[in-house]
């Protein structure tokens, strides 16, 4: 039987509600999360790593991360590990790139049950996860896979164990939480560990529990992660550190360890690094906002409570693990030069627990009437986007999208009624699914169609185009066509271009072989494709009336060597 923890006594409607719903909904919000499985790989990001996956697959080297041909000091190497091995097993595809990275978002529900469960009780428990599945960031991150769908299901697995360690006095659970958090420190980095740490030392200060810092066990944590993250750290110095006269960053003598301990983490905090950024201390509210939709007026309400209750805040019985981590992690990257938003998604189970715990308890009146108008307006907002990106966009058929959006919101109120707090949570997380079904399922489908690089790749194949293909990376980089070719993809710089003996095919935009012509060369084209940063979309874009003023076209072209006095 769930003991309550105190503050958290459940009323019966939710235990009733949680008991009829949370598996339809848990499957529900799984499989919306998985349609993204279906789509292709999103330039550029994305298409960058399942290339460098590709290329380590097909190459056997496990050591060096190559881009172009040239060293990548940029990310660590276990999500390309991850994901070259996907490969070996299912074949170099969308599917292969994008499955492990569900499984861990996955690892990540079932860690934040886990944790939830450990602080509170079953219910809290099980909103958590409802709330995790359905953060729209999160959400995006599995269509667009990157580092975060890993990250995300590592640290919440690793500050569990430590948890676990810390409240049970078992030594044994820093064993698991070093190895999850050495996986994670593989996949971004140093600053990850810094953020789960400080919330344990937020709790121990708060609660003058001094003598943890003594404790045998975080010391062996310390040496665990040092042995778990070993072979990033043998890589890197192979790759680097042994070659001081490779060019990186426009210089030679880098080092891949100081890269890593300092310059890619710290370096970006403080702007001193090689890659530098600008920062903005409201970068993070704005975008949680957004990113933690359809639930990002609960943290407002939370926060606004705990104000309320002042020094009553931090009682003897509270916790502070949880929301010490999330308020760490804000806080950091809210101070660093360097900011983009997928940056918290790692983040954001621990919030999940903090705001699943709010509406799972009598709350005031005005709180619960509040939510329950904001949620409304948002789940109104919801369809209302859906309905004005199928207008402005042009999907079609139309006669078949608006009545779907009607009848999704008319089962979805049919099986949530009324204004209760249950329900209304039950509405705003199947609102969530349908837009992003709506997404996956029309919207992007359609957009791919101007991702160029996975178009001609296709064409190639398709015409069993078996010569190789050059690519001008230094003023075209297209991974997505280096991801799906099927024959070898090679890399020219525009100088070499001269020295030509035989006619060779190329993939470049339309601007450059337009340049190339201008240049005295002759290009024979063979086909062009519609072109757009499909990940960086504009209202000019998404507007179909406007969409051919921005939208650019790049192909596939033979180039034949120079001959004359035309060419310098």
């Amino acid at each position: 039987m769930d003991i309550p923890h105190e503050g958290s006594i459940l009323n019966s409607p939710w235990t009733y509600w949680l008991d009829k719903w949370f598996y339809w909904l848990l499957v529900a919000g799984i499989l919306v999360n998985a349609s993204g499985l279906l789509l292709p790989v999103l330039e550029p990001d994305g298409a960058l790593y399942a290339t460098i996956s590709k290329n380590m697959l097909l190459s056997g080297d496990y050591i060096n991360l190559r881009v172009d041909g040239n060293d990548w000091l940029d990310k660590p190497h276990f999500p390309f590990w991850i994901a070259a091995l996907s490969f070996k097993i299912f074949g170099i595809n969308s599917f292969a790139y994008k499955f492990p990275a569900l499984l861990f978002w996955i690892a990540g529900a079932r860690y934040t049950y886990a944790f939830a469960k450990k602080l509170y009780n079953r219910q809290v428990a099980q909103l958590s996860v409802l709330i995790y599945i359905s953060v729209e960031h999160l959400i995006i991150s599995n269509n667009d896979v990157r580092a975060e769908p890993y990250l995300t299901g590592l640290v919440i697995a690793s500050a569990f164990y430590y948890y676990v360690a810390y409240k049970d006095n078992k030594w044994i659970f820093v064993l698991p939480g070093s190895l999850f958090m050495g996986m994670a420190v593989m996949t971004k980095g140093i600053f990850i560990p810094v953020m789960v740490i400080s919330g344990f030392i937020i709790e121990w200060i708060v609660k003058k529990k001094w003598s943890e810092f003594l404790k045998f066990r975080w010391w062996l944590a310390i040496l665990l992660l040092i042995l778990f993250i070993s072979p990033e750290l043998i890589c890197l110095y192979i790759q680097f550190d042994m070659h001081p006269e490779k060019l990186v960053f426009g210089t030679t003598k880098v080092s891949g360890l100081r890269f890593f301990f300092w310059d890619s983490q710290f370096g970006r905090f403080f702007n001193t690094g090689p890659i530098k950024g600008k920062g903005d201390l409201l970068f993070y509210v704005h975008t949680l906002l957004w990113a933690f939709l359809p639930w990002s007026v609960f943290p407002i309400l939370i926060l606004v409570s705990k104000i309320k209750k002042g020094p009553r805040l931090f009682g003897a019985s509270a916790d502070y693990v949880c929301g010490g981590i999330f308020i760490s992690g804000f806080v950091i990257f809210s101070l660093s030069r360097f900011q983009l938003p997928h940056y918290l998604n790692f983040l954001y189970p621990f919030l999940a627990i903090l705001v699943a715990k709010w509406p799972c308890r009598p709350e005031n009146p005005v709180y619960q009437k509040i939510a329950a108008y904001t949620q409304n307006f948002i789940c109104l907002v919801f369809f209302g986007a859906c309905l004005a990106l199928m207008f402005f966009y042009g999907l079609r058929p139309a006669a078949v999208i608006i009545p779907g959006l009607v009848a999704a919101g008319i089962i979805i109120y049919r099986f949530f009624p009324g204004n209760g707090i249950e329900n209304i949570t039950g509405r705003s997380f199947s609102a969530v699914l349908v837009v992003n079904l709506f997404l996956n399922g029309l919207f992007y489908p359609d957009l791919f169609r101007y991702q160029s690089g996975m178009a001609a790749a296709s064409y190639l194949e398709k015409n069993n185009v078996q010569n190789p293909v050059y690519l001008f990376s230094e003023l075209f980089p297209e991974f997505s066509f280096e991801f799906y070719s099927k024959q070898p993809v090679l890399h020219l710089k525009k100088s070499d271009l001269y020295s030509l003996k035989d006619s060779i095919l190329i993939f470049t935009s339309q601007s450059n072989m337009d340049s190339l012509r201008k240049s005295g060369f002759v290009l024979r084209e063979i086909k062009t494709f519609r072109h757009f940063h499909i990940s960086r979309l504009t209202g000019t874009f998404i507007n179909h009336h406007t969409r051919n003023q921005v939208v650019d076209s790049s192909g596939l072209a033979v180039l034949f060597p120079p001959t004359g006095s035309n060419y310098k």
